[in-house]
């Protein structure tokens, strides 16, 4: 379903947990990471794909979650040719999005990436709020960087002392600098170390 502009419409999703950490999910088979997200099928609302988003990426339902705020209007990123199927070029051109700042009130053993036979990703931490933009796949960081500074607004203030830059930005011991001064590290794919309650499965139907 695409709009007139060849616009996919979808959902992006930030999950906190108790200490305002995001869910940081790694896509299946690649070294990118990202938030949850999903087209919205016809008939359905932003909230109810959302919804059903949720579970078939990250196994939750409506009752291990609460709904903190949602961006006000779409946030639109092209997609560059070389990622989309040859019959749909010309008329395929991208995603507008709806993303939604979630709060876990379940347990981190409710996560399951295995919720459906067509997983989305294969390991997942907790993260600082302001992720290391360049673990993100190029074309959507702008999309990144516009959705948490609009929702950010409705984090505790003391959760507001490091942001980041946009990804390539680095020094030599890969810091990154925030506006404030402050420094975090970006921890590669490589070396994540996967806290409690993560997993890091092979996908069970390769192979």
């Amino acid at each position: 379903m695409l709009d007139r502009d060849g616009f996919r419409p979808n959902v992006g999703i930030i999950l906190l947990n108790q200490r305002n950490q995001v869910f940081w999910g790694k896509r299946i088979r690649t070294h990118s990471w990202q938030f949850p997200q999903g087209g919205i099928d016809r008939g359905e609302t932003p909230e109810q794909a959302m919804y059903r988003e949720l579970h078939e990426e990250v196994g939750l339902h409506p009752q291990h979650v609460s709904i903190v705020a949602r961006t006000r209007d779409w946030l639109r990123y092209e997609v560059p040719d070389r990622y989309i199927r040859r019959d749909a070029r010309g008329h395929y051109k991208g995603q507008k999005q709806i993303w939604f700042l979630l709060r876990l009130t379940g347990h981190d053993w409710d996560l399951n990436l295995r919720a459906t036979n067509h997983p989305e990703f294969d390991a997942w931490r907790w993260n600082e709020y302001w992720v290391p933009l360049d673990m993100v796949v190029e074309f959507k960081r702008g999309v990144y960087e516009m959705a948490l500074t609009e929702l950010a607004r409705y984090l505790p203030r003391n959760d507001m002392r490091n942001r980041y830059l946009r990804g390539g930005v680095r020094s030599k011991d890969s810091a990154f600098a925030g506006p404030s001064g402050d420094d975090f590290h970006a921890v590669t794919p490589m070396h994540m170390e996967l806290p409690p309650g993560a997993s890091f499965d092979p996908d069970p139907h390769t192979g």
